[in-house]
């Protein structure tokens, strides 16, 4: 399939937020990541946003490695044979938040089928370490499907997140050629167990437009994901890691983005990022406050 043409619009606004990494901040922020022997979903992911997010004091730290297990075709993490959990990550993590003077912090991992637990013991000593060093940051683990096991997820509701995402990343039509590995009926699973077994914990997914979905399938994604009780939601643009990865099929405008988000609005969603270059950690206590406001004014 041929290679489609990426929009002078969408170039400018990468272009802006590349120039950003050069900014004094951004620099020192990328010095600390090195120092504490980190990962980022910024860089694993190769996300667009790193130099706006990095001058705002935001990263989503990635933990348990940079490898994952499977290998979806929309993906610019690594897949391969992962290291073992790292007894020393968490309080480095911490470190790094604390050092950063971080207020709501991201936490992301790679797939880890490895791991009987899918890493979420690792997992909840990482929010563990944070409450610990830094008891007043918020914190978002958005997590793996962890093979679809509650008590991998009751694991990690346990620590006392303030968020659990989990994306969805595409319509259920796409999944077999998308995400290989991954269930759409798993992943709202995930979702719809977080909500039952911690109600107070707002749950948080995020999909990818631009591969080949209709919009009567987003709007019935939306609806699945209201449905199992999720109240935060992101959508962006998938951008192809490399020509080896899934082609992007469609650049849509802004403002269809701005549709969406309306729609999701009408169907109850609490909290909704929509934007081109928005990714599911984007700006993500700004989204939280949001919907705090909501939860406040109308329960």
């Amino acid at each position: 399939m041929s290679t489609l043409p990426v929009p002078d619009w969408l170039k400018e606004m990468v272009g802006r937020n590349k120039a950003a990494l050069r900014s004094a901040v951004a620099l020192r922020a990328e010095d600390s990541i090195d120092r504490h022997s980190l990962h980022t979903v910024c860089h694993e992911a190769r996300c667009p946003n790193r130099g706006e997010c990095f001058n705002c004091g935001d990263a989503t730290f990635m933990v348990l490695g940079d490898q994952c297990t499977r290998g979806c075709r929309f993906c610019a993490v690594g897949r391969g044979k992962p290291l073992p959990p790292d007894a020393q990550e968490p309080q480095r993590v911490a470190d790094a938040i604390k050092e950063w003077n971080i207020r709501y912090a991201v936490l992301t991992m790679p797939t880890r089928d490895d791991l009987s637990d899918g890493g979420a013991a690792h997992f909840a000593r990482v929010i563990e370490a944070i409450h610990a060093t830094t008891p007043q940051v918020r914190v978002e683990p958005l997590i793996s499907d962890l093979g679809g096991s509650q008590e991998s997820l009751q694991t990690i509701l346990q620590a006392r997140p303030d968020v659990l995402a989990h994306n969805i990343e595409t319509v259920s039509e796409l999944y077999a050629s998308v995400r290989v590995g991954a269930g759409y009926a798993r992943s709202l699973h995930v979702l719809e167990t977080s909500k039952r077994l911690a109600p107070h914990v707002l749950t948080k997914s995020g999909f990818m437009v631009g591969l080949g979905e209709t919009d009567k399938q987003i709007k019935q994604l939306m609806r699945d994901l209201r449905q199992a009780g999720v109240d935060l939601l992101t959508i962006g643009q998938y951008l192809a890691p490399s020509a080896a990865h899934f082609p992007v099929v469609r650049y849509p405008l802004p403002q269809e983005y701005k549709d969406w988000e309306k729609e999701a609005y009408l169907l109850g969603f609490k909290g909704v990022a929509s934007g081109p270059l928005v990714r599911s950690s984007y700006r993500a206590g700004e989204l939280f406050l949001r919907a705090q406001t909501v939860l406040a004014t109308h329960g």
